[in-house]
């Protein structure tokens, strides 16, 4: 019933959010970091990891038929995705490429579309997939880390009234709330309000 799911296993410690008044923000959001996590509603012994490097970059990817060189949404950066599974003792690691993210203080959803799947892995090349991260900021020694992860494909919270299969695949900058908590590593998100429009 799980989905895989996971990236790089290199652990990132101590992460923080980047609050702050507007003058002291980033002028562009990022969200960065690894960190292996677990299933809130399924117990198993796999072992599961996403490492996210990704970076506002607005108005970089024209649309046919929207005015303008894209949207102020438009990102760039990779996701790795890591999943051992236990039961088919197989592991799997995928690769995407970001086009996608918006932030808010301390969380941030983004999308990648997969351009790379290894042997064993599900049949996601050239699909876009939704994540989404939140920030609980520095961990404090000896405590459980209070960052959480969301992803589009996983069969426990995207699943369509009255559909036959889960939809693993997403729009742009969508995925659930994130509902998977970090286990080991971390996660830092630097929020920026969205750009204006261009105009004239």
């Amino acid at each position: 019933m799980v989905v895989a799911i996971a990236a790089s296993t290199t652990a990132v410690t101590g992460t923080t959010a980047a609050f702050g008044s507007p003058g002291e923000r980033p002028a562009q959001a990022s969200v960065t970091g690894t960190a292996e996590f677990r299933l809130p509603y399924w117990e198993d012994a796999d072992i599961r990891s996403l490492t996210f490097d990704a970076h506002a970059a607005p108005f970089s990817r024209p649309i046919p038929g929207v005015p303008g060189d894209g949207l102020p949404t438009d990102a760039r950066g990779t996701v790795k995705v890591f999943h051992y599974s236990a039961d088919r003792d197989i592991t799997y690691t995928a690769d995407g490429t970001v086009d996608c993210l918006v932030t808010a203080p301390g969380s941030a959803t983004l999308t990648a579309v997969i351009t790379a799947v290894s042997a064993g892995g599900p049949k996601w090349v050239g699909m876009r997939l939704g994540f989404s991260v939140y920030d609980g900021g520095v961990d404090k020694p000896g405590k459980v880390s209070r960052d959480r992860v969301g992803f589009s494909w996983d069969d426990g919270v995207n699943w369509p009234v009255g559909a036959g299969e889960h939809m693993e695949a997403a729009g742009s900058c969508m995925a659930p709330a994130a509902f998977s908590p970090v286990t080991k590593g971390g996660y830092r998100v630097r929020h920026a309000d969205l750009p204006l429009w261009p105009t004239g």
